[in-house]
Parts: structure tokens; sequence; C-alpha cells
């Protein structure tokens, strides 16, 4: 069982995931290596990897070279990442973001390195994203638990352990649990800050209950693991491991009649309270993850006198509405306008809020699960602003 290093603060304005574009507090990025050298360079690094670990499985029909290209095209191959590039300045990553943010890092965490698994000893090289070197060691194979933030030990991952150290989040409504304490719900607290869970937290939605991501009210039951068909159960059978692309032709041959995996749904109740019931799941999540939004600000201006909004790149997320606009814009999303009014039931809400906006695939890798704290947390929102919970279902 491995646990990965929960200090990180990784304090990007943006998914450092899902976007590549520069902000104004990033870090100068270095001139992105050349296709041909980048080519050349990781043909070499495969090639040591191949004599070094008999273990490593390359396909038959496709070359090394054609492995490389689709590597290249990856979130996990971009230099210009703030994934990778966050902390140029300061000429090495953290210890405590190695794992997820350097190659070496990485190899360091499994003990592909030689030195001890579970543990970094040493920062991570800044510029190194996560290439063949990563996975295709017999560390990364033998690797089969992963230990959450919330504690929660799964194992039996398979292919799908390398993947979940770095997407489980770094947080779990445990943090959230501990922050608030004994005080009243309603109590406005100076000690209280927002908790991020971090970025692109597909295995921590994907196991739902059983390892607490989200923050669970209490005398509430929540979906665990999302058994999916043993076809499409693990990271791999519907990401491509090179490109991380997913397979959508797979899901036709089940999910049929669909223009698009957001069209798929199992489940008919109208669960946002919009009279539509023929929309995929992903307009069930996306709507209610608005109305979230909107109780937020709501509780914020009305029950707090404290105008709050939210900004999807720029951390820590909340900050005051200073022009009561509903609308937090740039020169509003700076760190002395982060918000400071937090009570434990807003704190909760915007919780998990964020726990649904950091998994945009959230309505494949665990719809049931987002649907339920988004829910939860319109409901405990509703005990101190007036909210139409009969409109909404909870699975």
């Amino acid at each position: 069982m491995i646990s990965v290093i929960s200090q990180c603060r990784f304090a990007v304005h943006h998914d450092p995931i899902a976007t590549t574009h520069k902000t104004e507090e990033d870090p100068m990025t270095p001139r992105r290596p050349s296709r041909l050298f980048t080519l050349f360079t990781t043909l070499l690094a495969w090639a040591a990897v191949l004599f070094a670990a008999p273990s490593v499985q390359a396909s038959d029909d496709s070359p090394i070279s054609k492995l490389v290209e689709s590597w290249l095209i990856s979130p996990h191959a971009n230099y210009h990442s703030p994934s990778f590039t966050y902390w140029n300045k300061e000429g090495e990553v953290p210890k405590a973001c190695a794992t997820c943010h350097s190659e070496t890092g990485f190899r360091d965490f499994l003990g592909a390195d030689g030195s001890a698994a579970g543990s970094i000893e040493q920062p991570g090289v800044i510029n190194a994203p996560i290439g063949c070197a990563s996975c295709h060691t017999e560390a990364a194979h033998a690797l089969d638990a992963v230990r959450f933030p919330s504690g929660a030990e799964v194992g039996g991952l398979g292919s799908s352990a390398t993947c979940t150290v770095c997407h489980q989040g770094r947080q779990s409504g445990a943090a959230v649990t501990k922050a608030v304490g004994t005080l009243g719900e309603d109590e406005v607290s100076g000690e209280l800050s927002f908790i991020n869970i971090h970025y692109a937290v597909a295995a921590a939605t994907m196991h739902g209950a059983d390892t607490a991501s989200g923050y669970h009210y209490p005398g509430k039951t929540y979906a665990g693991r999302f058994q999916h068909v043993p076809s499409a159960n693990s990271c791999v059978a519907c990401h491509d491991p090179h490109t991380t692309k997913v397979a959508e032709d797979g899901c036709a041959s089940c999910h049929r009649g669909v223009e698009s995996i957001r069209d798929i749904r199992m489940r008919h109740a109208d669960f946002d309270g919009d009279g539509d019931i023929r929309e995929g799941v992903h307009g069930e999540i996306g709507t209610l993850h608005e109305r979230l939004h909107d109780a937020i600000k709501v509780y914020g201006e009305a029950v707090l006198g404290a105008p709050i909004g939210y900004h999807k790149n720029r951390h820590p997320y909340f900050f005051g509405d200073m022009n009561g606009d509903g609308v937090i814009g740039d020169e509003e999303a700076v760190r002395d306008n982060a918000y400071k009014a937090w009570t434990p039931r807003l704190l909760k809400a915007a919780y998990n809020y964020q726990v649904v906006a950091k998994d945009p695939a959230g309505y494949v890798h665990n719809p049931a699960y987002l649907l339920q704290l988004l829910y939860d947390s319109l409901e405990s929102l509703s005990s101190a602003v007036e909210i139409d919970m009969a409109r909404f279902s909870r699975p």
C-alpha cells in the first residue's frame, strides 16, 4: 500500500490537467523542446527502461516511436502545462508536490529509482512530465493498493493503481469535518478558509463513499465505487494509456441511440428539477451544480451580508463579490479578496461544489455520488435560505 503525501499546496489558478494556458502569476516557462528532440530523448528513455526492466511489455504491432507520438499529444507530455512549470522560478518541485508533478518525483515515490517506496527523498526536477519511465517499471507494475486522503485504503487496483496515485485528490470530507469542529452551522469564524480537493480527481469520484472524498452529511448514505461492466471498469479500459483519450465507440455498443457520451443516462428521475428527463446525466449534474452555486451566493449575501462568488481559474476559487454583480471578474479574483466570512454550512457546500467542478467527467466516473453531494449540500443550505427542494430528486 502506498499513500501520497498530503501537504501539497499546488496553488495554480486553473485546472492544471484540463488547461494549458498561462496566467499572470505563472512562472516563466522555458521554451518547449523541439518535437524531434523530445521524440529522440524519449526513445532513449524507452530503450533504457526496456533493457533495465525485462517485465516491460511493448506492443507487438506498434513500434515504440508510434507509442511515443501518442504520448506526445497527451496532457502528461505537455511541457507548457503549469502541472510541470509552476515551480520553474524555484528551480525544483517541492517534495510535497513532486510525486505527481515531476517524473523523477513519481519514480522516487514508487521506489523505482532505488529509494524507499511510499516516500519522497528528493525534490522533483522541473519540466519533467510524466513519461515512459514513470509507468513502465517493475515498481509501477507491482503497485496494487493506494491510500486516499481520507485514510481509506483501496486494493486490487491493478493497472489503475498508478493513475489513482495522482488522480485521488489531496483532501477529503474528513478535512472539512476537522476544520469546522464544534462551531455552529452559521457561525462565522476567522479560523476557517476554503479547502480545495485539488485537481483532476477522477479516482476520488469513482470510488465514492468508499474513500469519502466528498463531504458526507451525517445521516445520509452515499454511493460507493462505481461498478461498470467488466470490460469498462478500469482507467485504461476507457482511456488510451498514452494519449489518455476516451474510446467513445466502445460506449456506443451498449448505450445506443445517443450522439455523445454526455447524452447517456441510466436513471430517469428529474434530479435537477428542470423538467427534462431525456437529457443525459451530464446535464442533470451540470444544472444541479449551477443551482448549488446560486444557493451559495444567496447564502453569502442574505445570511452573512458578505456576497460571495466563484472563479474557476483562480485559487482559492471563492472570492468576495465586491461589486455585487454575481460574477467574479479577474480583477476581483486576487488573493487579498479571498472570501473570509466562512461558516461550517458554507464551507461544506463550497467544498462539495469544488469536488464536482474538479472532475469534469464525473458524470461517467460516478454520477450518483456527485448528485448526492450536490443534493445534500443544497438541502443543508435550504435550512438557512429559501430553496425549493421539492423540485429536486436524490438518487
